[in-house]
């Protein structure tokens, strides 16, 4: 599959090149405490008299190595951070990233994509595993090849992983929807909740919508819990939501476990003034400006921050260290992460416009001051 310049590539020549804007990325990304090989990436970062290729500090030279990210939503807008942390990184670390998959979740072209990096003899990849079946082979294919394979965003089973991966980085997805649930029960004690899905079965969010349900079984089942599919295409997933709304004006909660339906779901609220007709609850995940927008005007109660940058940036470090090491460094799993944003912290998400949310191609500092949050 030939490379298609992303709009994050297109945007590399307005990168500094110069050391001071790698401290600033690595500043932005919360590594500090991921391992020793992060605290030399920062030792590397002292020489600013180097270009990006060379200025790897006691790292050996390699080849301009290649990393393909396999997505299965590759147009997305959750996903531009993700390419950010990506480039970033490579940026860093003098090596090269591709991205390709599917737009619309389609698993066989994800695989296709996923053989063409192999025959083309990539030096690495990332992959967004959606579906484990179907990923068992190209992956054992890869590994056999010598290429190392990580997960991200998806890796196919709550207790065991659906491939032979290296490593998963992302989003424990399963504990993350059992949050969800857990938070709309805060708010809600019986009546009806909707859960919207895009992709049942997909193995990015089909965990989470179980850890939702299951967190409304635990909880008694005095609250009745139906899921409904959506669309992976935000435009189809809408008129999904609305029609559905629309149907049942009794509803006590809608959750969603995906970034298009949380946002069709803040849209539809405000459409019908849905909190003026005893709709309790509205939540979901994901930081598109929408769904930030809908937070604030309180047609959505919140939605979960998973780091996508972290999604791009972590699979560049862990690849290339594995590599260099010859495999010594094996990569750890990582959870990015899962933080509430509501109502009370939600400013900080649209006052600040950086790449580390996707809101921005500009390398830049993001200031901060006063006291941080105790998580």
């Amino acid at each position: 599959m030939p490379f298609q310049p992303t709009v994050v590539e297109q945007a590399a020549e307005r990168l500094d090149p110069r050391g001071a804007a790698r401290r600033r990325l690595l500043a932005g990304t919360g590594l500090v405490s991921a391992s020793l090989a992060a605290a030399g990436l920062l030792s590397a970062c002292g020489d600013t008299n180097k270009d990006s290729a060379d200025a790897i500090g006691n790292f050996p030279k390699t080849p301009n190595w290649k990393f393909v990210f396999v997505n299965h939503v590759t147009t997305n807008p959750f996903f531009t951070p993700t390419q950010y942390g990506a480039e970033d990184a490579c940026k860093l670390l003098g090596c090269s990233f591709q991205w390709t998959g599917s737009q619309n979740s389609v698993v066989a072209e994800m695989v296709n994509a996923t053989n063409t990096a192999i025959s083309g003899k990539a030096d690495g990849l990332a992959i967004a595993v959606v579906d484990k079946a179907a990923f068992k082979d190209p992956v054992d294919h890869a590994l056999d090849s010598g290429i190392p394979v990580v997960s991200y965003n998806a890796d196919g089973a709550r207790d065991a992983p659906g491939t032979a991966r290296l490593t998963y980085v992302g989003q424990g997805l399963y504990e993350s929807g059992y949050a969800l649930g857990q938070r709309a029960l805060t708010q809600i004690q019986s009546g009806t909740v909707v859960g919207f899905i895009a992709t049942p079965g997909q193995l990015n969010i089909q965990p989470r919508i179980d850890g939702a349900q299951q967190a409304f079984t635990d909880a008694g089942g005095a609250v009745k819990f139906s899921t409904v599919a959506t669309n992976a295409d935000v435009t189809k997933g809408l008129s999904i939501v609305d029609a559905y709304a629309q149907g049942h004006p009794d509803l006590a909660g809608m959750l969603a476990v995906d970034a298009g339906s949380t946002q069709a779901i803040g849209q539809t609220v405000k459409k019908y003034n849905l909190r003026g007709k005893g709709l309790k609850v509205a939540g979901g995940f994901d930081l598109v400006p929408e769904t930030l927008a809908a937070i604030k005007a309180g047609d959505l109660d919140y939605t979960i921050d998973q780091q996508p940058y972290l999604q791009g940036f972590l699979p560049v470090l862990y690849l290339y260290l594995f590599k260099i090491s010859g495999g010594l460094i094996s990569p750890p799993q990582t959870n990015t992460g899962l933080l509430f944003v509501t109502k009370d912290n939600v400013p900080q998400y649209q006052s600040t416009q950086s790449r580390y949310e996707g809101s921005s191609s500009d390398v830049k500092l993001v200031d901060r001051s006063g006291a941080i949050a105790h998580q």
